[in-house]
């Protein structure tokens, strides 16, 4: 594959300047464009126009929940790919809500300026936005049955009443026809003072289309509300006195005098080998597309994975009691990694000579509006490489290692995720998720203890238990398309004791057998996706890629509960699936949708028999029961999943970065052979 030739080179600024402070730049030649180039604002703008138009000719009210590019189907994008002069169409994708209900699809051609489809999708409860948040406390404050349950409680300023909109899915006591929100409201001092240390003892339901409180749900104890915590715990700077303990961190400086070793035309960025396209879209934000490493000693790019994004993120609370026990957020599904992206602050939530792109979305009118670095790339030191102390020889040799992240960070409420994907060296590609941000807390009774479901953060607060799920979805390319999946095992030997290959007893071998999705810790399990068609020349095995995934946190809600009926994909580590075009996601398109599980049973393994097209989507995160340590505010945690090169090179590309080697110190004197000195 030839370098992508039409784009225009986006300089790199440290992370002392802010890139984007003048006006948004407009791009309306479509011939700059990459085909997975996320719609510009001019392109939002004209998508736009033809829906609404089509809505008045149809005599349909809307508003718009969505407005992202339509990838190329693979098959097209393979096509430019060989005759990069031949653009697939340039296609939008919109969500409609119409008025009073229901939810519409929409695909425009944007080249042939085209409504290609106007389809009505019943039963489906799309992503909640912002604008759709915002309503809870527009709504709540107003309320008269909300400033009651506050008066009951000592409040009298519903200025300082903040309320946490929760996607809730589904309430018996409502038909699926209500889109549904459940608000937890919590209480404020002063604007810089941490809400969720003064939860409020009550809930509302709230029908997110007609703006309508339907419930207001008291926690009550012996038939009176528990009262608000009134003790503050800020972390705030300037709500803390400085700390006086130890004397202050000295500044840490990370240059790159001579910048950076990433180039980028248009979203297409080179580094070390690597190729890749970077994307970002409303529901998984970051995604990186056509990812190839150039092999130097077959001296072609030889091509990884076709696209790699977050898939899914599930949390669901293990607390049993209502209102809480509703709260299960997929925070992918239900509101968009996307939406919910936050404009990174250069030379705060990252160091070093950064390059940022802004993201692009459209509002509930159809309208365009900017996210201000909303991604992140930079490198970083990465430690060693490789490093060997010959003692004879009197030499040593090492490398560094370095790393290549593209990151964003996501506010889903109380949380905040980080999402960094990342490429070293040796080939490898890992997708690390810190988690961070405030625990979600609710009011404790003073004579009530936390119970084993949570944990007491403070005094008449408790924190849940929960989990945090994500799916990271691999549509594999490697070394070219028909791949597979093995499930690999660590077990000692089958052959016994005396026998020709186990004469001691201590052999053991990697057994591999076909995927069926399990984990087992105690056989060190991992999988490797493999390319049938393609032999290392050295090994004679397929080439490959393998799947380290020892943060599988499993999904501890029993079989039968609503929460594995709507999370059933965080049952399995891994499911294997063949390739279907526009199917992105482990739970379908709407999380509420019945029969939702698009990865789920014995029809998605049976599908993805043999090898083919196939997608991987691998789960992993963490089981949190929270500590006392994470109140007021939650030192990072994190979860990761690696894939690594696997029998793919003839040389290890550690080989291919220079060295440095030097002299052992000279009171080390070599050994002159290899036994053991004599003291």
């Amino acid at each position: 594959m030839e370098p992508f030739p039409r784009f225009p080179s986006m300089d790199v600024q440290s992370a002392g300047n802010n890139l984007f402070t003048g006006p948004m730049q407009i791009i309306d030649d479509r011939a700059c464009h990459h085909p997975l180039d996320p719609l510009t604002a001019s392109e939002i703008r004209e998508a736009a126009i033809l829906i609404r138009k089509s809505a008045s000719t149809r005599n349909v009210t809307i508003k718009f929940n969505c407005l992202t590019l339509r990838e190329p189907r693979k098959n097209e994008y393979q096509k430019y790919r060989q005759e990069v002069s031949k653009l697939p169409y340039r296609r939008a994708f919109a969500i409609l809500h119409q008025s009073p209900g229901g939810v519409i699809e929409v695909v425009v051609n944007l080249d042939a300026a085209v409504i290609e489809e106007w389809k009505r999708v019943e039963d489906a409860v799309p992503l909640l936005t912002l604008e759709d948040l915002d309503i809870i406390g527009q709504i709540g404050r107003s309320d008269p049955r909300v400033i009651e349950a506050c008066r009951k409680l000592g409040i009298c300023d519903m200025s300082k009443v903040y309320f946490d909109a929760w996607s809730i899915g589904l309430d018996k006591r409502w038909d699926r026809e209500r889109r549904l929100q459940q608000a937890l409201p919590y209480y404020r001092f002063s604007p810089n003072d941490n809400q969720y240390a003064h939860p409020l003892a009550f809930t509302f339901i709230a029908d997110t289309e007609s703006r309508e409180i339907l419930s207001v749900d008291i926690i009550c104890v012996d038939g009176d509300p528990i009262p608000m915590p009134l003790e503050e715990h800020n972390y705030h700077p300037a709500l803390r006195e400085p700390h006086s303990a130890f004397a202050p961190l000295k500044p840490i400086q990370i240059t790159q005098p001579n910048g950076v070793s990433f180039k980028m035309k248009g979203n297409v960025l080179s580094w070390a080998g690597y190729r890749m396209h970077v994307g970002f879209n409303v529901r998984e934000g970051i995604v990186l597309s056509d990812i190839s490493f150039y092999d130097r000693d077959e001296e072609r790019h030889r091509s990884l994975f076709y696209r790699l994004s977050v898939a899914k993120t599930e949390v669901p609370y293990g607390y049993p009691k209502v209102p809480h026990s509703g709260k299960q957020a997929f925070d992918l599904g239900e509101y968009g990694l996307g939406l919910m992206t936050n404009s990174l602050r250069p030379g705060c939530d990252f160091k070093g000579a950064i390059k940022y792109i802004d993201a692009v979305m459209a509002d509930s009118q159809g309208d365009p509006y900017v996210v201000r670095n909303a991604i992140c790339i930079h490198e970083e030191d990465n430690g060693i490489l490789f490093k060997h102390t010959d003692c004879r020889a009197g030499k040593v040799v090492s490398a560094r290692d370095r790393k290549l992240i593209i990151s964003q960070i996501v506010t889903a409420a109380n949380y905040d995720y980080c999402f960094y994907h990342s490429f070293t060296l040796d080939g490898t590609y890992e997708l690390e998720v810190k988690l961070t941000g405030i625990l979600n807390t609710t009011v404790l009774h003073p004579t009530n203890l936390a119970q084993s479901q949570g944990t007491k953060v403070a005094r008449s607060i408790t924190a849940h238990n929960k989990q945090h799920v994500f799916s990271l979805r691999v549509d594999p390319e490697v070394d070219g398309a028909n791949n597979m999946v093995m499930e690999c095992d660590a077990r000692p030997s089958l052959d016994a004791i005396g026998a020709q290959f186990n004469p001691y007893g201590d052999a053991f071998v990697c057994q591999k057998s076909p995927v069926q999705g399990s984990s087992d810790a105690a056989l060190g399990r991992w999988w490797e996706i493999l390319n049938p068609a393609r032999m290392n020349p050295v090994c004679g095995k397929p080439v490959g890629y393998k799947i380290i995934n020892s943060q599988y946190a499993g999904l501890l809600a029993q079989t039968g509960s609503n929460v594995h009926g709507r999370a059933a994909f965080a049952a399995k580590p891994i499911w294997v699936v063949r390739y279907e075009d526009d199917e992105f996601f482990t739970a379908r398109d709407y999380i509420h949708h019945p029969g939702n599980q698009a990865i789920e049973g014995e029809v998605a393994l049976e599908r993805a028999k043999g090898s083919g097209d196939i997608v991987v989507f691998v789960q992993f995160g963490v089981t949190h029961f929270p500590r006392k340590e994470d109140f007021p505010i939650m030192p990072s945690e994190s979860a990761k999943v690696t894939l690594r090169a696997s029998d793919f090179f003839s040389t290890s590309p550690a080989l291919w970065i220079t060295p440095v080697a030097d002299e052992l110190e000279k009171d080390r004197k070599p050994r002159s052979s290899g036994r053991p000195r004599t003291i």
